[in-house]
């Protein structure tokens, strides 16, 4: 009998894993997508998933439902090991009844939601359904609620990585949007409220589904998804890439990697690396990379809003957000999704212990009519929350043009900064010093017998005066002006003293300025 009941077991196993059958896995792997079994097995290290409530279903009678087998609920959740430490996830399976959400699937997902929280272990959720089961009415809609409300209530305190991998529509995208990172895949993923056809209906817009929520569209224009892969193997190597770079929950630190890279090297590139004309552009990626171990960077939204840069670096093996202005893009101008992009990345980095490095090289906010009517004053605001709400040591290297509000919102001394060092390179004003002139010399150069020269001569000196890092360091506001070959060792150095920093903040109930 018991050896009866065990192959019973086994059966039922078997039946489960293979999900919607042969023919809808081979439909699915004709999408260029894996299954959901597949993903999870790629996720985590091999042999630990270990699968919880794989054999609830669905109760519901409704339009034919009572007839309708759902092998797993449509959903695949557990929890194993990602290089050795746990992780929770849960993956949609499109090929059970298209991955859509009732009651029980809701459930499974809302069960690890709360142990990934218990145990305080990052959750990585895998996205491929046709949304709410339509069947099931309003308890569809309440799982969706309860995912939502958790996924809030954990903000901040576990690591939560969500993967487009398929459709996600109508209210479904909220829970992606609420949590950490989202990831989604070229060509087969896409995100959206309302979809192609109810959009041509509503408002005579004639637009495909890639084109309104594919994963460039998401990754480079609407600011919502953090990173776009070439396909589901990449998206899920690069998932647990980022992983690396994160604690396990808000009360630990990231983990320290061994690494070969001396510590202590000197960078001569990083001398030469500025231009002498200071409106000539340079790449600010390759001094993020030569002051990285091994060159290491992984930026983050790397097509929106690209005049900033975000991303992971590690200095000494362990792991530190990067915020710069890219000079190659816009001149490395501040404006509306800049702001946006970082001030997001800086309260991350904060929630989850991670040192923020602040690489400066900014001329000013966007100009324009554009930037006005949109808003840059509250989002630029964001930034300058951000930053002053951050308690993680923060340190500022400004290497070029450090100028007005800009120099402010960039994590200047007196908006928090632990650390600044300035390059000798480093210009750090109120303004360019062009501008400057023609406000501060308008008399001088309009009295002028040879107004041309007589300007050029009055930037010159301003640019001597003023344009330059001692000033600033003559007043504090700069720790050190160093020589750029020295930069990793001093970030290093400033790094280790900064380890024991403790700082808090008035008690609130909440910050006002959401991003």
């Amino acid at each position: 009998m018991a050896v009866n009941k065990i192959e019973e077991l086994r059966q039922r196993k078997a039946k489960i894993e293979l999900g919607g059958g042969e023919k809808r896995i081979a439909s699915q792997h004709e999408k260029g997508k894996l299954t959901a079994r597949e993903r999870i097995n790629l996720l985590f290290d091999e042999g630990t998933f270990v699968e919880i409530d794989a054999f609830v279903n669905h109760r519901c009678v409704n339009f034919g439902m009572e007839k309708v087998e759902s092998p797993g609920e449509g959903v695949v959740t557990g929890y194993g090991q990602v290089d050795g430490r746990l992780v929770y996830a849960y993956a949609q399976d499109f090929t059970v009844v298209g991955g859509s959400l009732g009651e029980m699937h809701a459930a499974k997902i809302v069960k690890v939601q709360d142990m990934a929280l218990r145990m305080g272990a990052p959750i990585v959720g895998l996205n491929d359904s046709g949304g709410a089961r339509i069947q099931e009415g309003v308890d569809a809609l309440s799982g969706y609620a309860k995912i939502f409300y958790r996924n809030t209530i954990s903000s901040g305190v576990i690591p939560q990585i969500t993967a487009i991998m398929g459709p996600c529509a109508g209210g479904a995208v909220y829970s992606p949007a609420l949590t950490d990172f989202i990831f989604m895949v070229d060509k087969t993923s896409q995100m959206f409220i309302t979809g192609p056809q109810v959009i041509k209906t509503v408002t005579g817009e004639e637009v495909s589904a890639e084109e309104l929520g594919g994963g460039m569209t998401h990754n480079r224009t609407s600011g919502v998804a953090h990173f776009l892969s070439a396909n589901d193997e990449a998206c899920i190597a690069d998932i647990r890439r980022l992983l690396s770079f994160l604690p396990s929950n808000n009360l630990e630190t990231a983990p320290v990697f061994q690494t070969a890279d001396d510590v202590n090297k000197i960078i001569a590139e990083l001398d030469e690396i500025v231009p002498e004309n200071p409106n000539k552009p340079y790449d600010m990626k390759k001094v993020i990379e030569l002051i990285a171990d091994d060159g290491d960077f992984y930026e983050v939204q790397p097509y929106f809003a690209m005049n900033m840069l975000t991303g992971f670096i590690r200095i000494n093996g362990q792991s530190v957000g990067i915020i710069a202005n890219q000079p190659k893009v816009l001149a490395g101008c501040l404006d509306i999704n800049a702001s946006d992009k970082a001030g997001r990345f800086i309260r991350t980095c904060d929630a989850y212990n991670i040192p923020v490095l602040n690489i400066v090289d900014v001329p000013g906010f966007l100009p324009g009519t554009t930037q006005e009517y949109g808003g840059i004053i509250r989002h630029g605001a964001k930034m300058l929350y951000a930053y002053s709400e951050a308690t993680v040591p923060k340190i500022t290297l400004i290497v070029r043009k450090a100028y007005g509000g800009a120099y402010i919102a960039m994590c200047c001394k007196d908006l928090g900064a632990d650390m600044v060092l300035a390059w000798p390179t480093a210009e750090i004003a109120v303004m360019g010093p062009e501008g400057a002139a023609n406000i501060i010399f308008r008399k001088e150069i309009s009295d002028s017998d040879n107004p041309q020269q007589t300007r050029v001569e009055l930037v010159e000196n301003y640019k001597k005066e003023f344009a330059t890092p001692y000033k600033a360091a003559e007043r504090g506001y700069v720790d050190d002006v160093i020589e750029p070959s020295a930069t990793r060792p001093r970030l290093a150095d400033a790094l280790n003293m900064l380890a024991s920093k403790r700082e808090t903040r008035p008690a609130k109930k909440h910050g006002n300025l959401p991003v």
